[in-house]
């Protein structure tokens, strides 16, 4: 069972290092597979990417798989996507390993000069996928209505710790028998003052609550909050 420890990582990579000046914000993203993730990611980058200089750098075990369909949807130049395959569970990655998202990082940095925002996306994992505080600033998990109207009930960590929990696709819930008043009653219950949204991403303006959300991040950072 995965258990909590201390993480120590170098000062250049926190957001307020002394000495480093700004940087991007780093938002990560989690989720099990088909959740959409890699669908939320797509509709942030279109809604935010004329006022905001965005990088992605997504994680699959043994392919570029979410990398190319952001590069074939054209959601970003080319240069501004990177791939990491991780080899091992996706949250080895984002959690315990961070190095090779870390580099990923830097090298999109070195490619396109400063940026505002950088999106990382994990692998389809389970409900304990958490990122490391080295890595990302703040994370966001995408469950979907389809998975089952249980999962905010079941809880785990990234229902109960993520900054942001979006539940994904409540259009199928009609034809899936989620019941979604349960699953915000719920997901209040496990989350407390933490926000939810209830939307469909791929769905005409679904990712506004989200770019939303991320816009005030952005804020509270140049405001030198949290």
């Amino acid at each position: 069972m995965h258990q909590d420890h201390p993480e120590v990582f170098p000062e250049r990579y926190a957001l307020s290092a002394p000495g480093t000046g700004s940087r991007a914000l780093r938002v990560g993203l989690g989720g099990p597979v088909g959740s959409g993730k890699t669908a939320t990611v797509a509709a942030l980058c279109r809604v935010l990417r004329d006022e905001l200089a965005i990088g992605v750098v997504t994680n699959d075990i043994y392919t570029r798989e979410d990398a190319d369909f952001l590069l074939r949807n054209a959601v970003l130049p080319p240069e501004r996507i990177v791939a990491v395959e991780t080899g091992a569970c996706p949250h080895t990655a984002i959690r315990d390993d961070i190095s090779a998202n870390l580099e990923a990082v830097e090298e999109l940095e070195e490619r396109t000069g400063p940026l505002d925002l950088v999106l990382l996306e994990s692998g389809g994992d389970n409900l304990t996928a958490t990122f490391s505080k080295g890595l990302v600033d703040v994370q966001i998990f995408v469950i979907d209505v389809a998975g089952g109207d249980d999962i905010p009930r079941k809880g785990g960590p990234g229902v109960t710790r993520s900054d942001l929990l979006v539940v994904n696709k409540v259009d199928l819930a009609v034809h899936v028998g989620a019941d979604l008043d349960r699953m915000a009653r719920d997901a209040a219950a496990q989350r407390g003052e933490l926000p939810t949204v209830f939307t469909s991403v791929g769905r005409g303006e679904g990712v506004a609550p989200v770019a939303a959300w991320v816009r005030d991040r952005l804020a509270a950072v140049s405001a030198g909050g949290a």
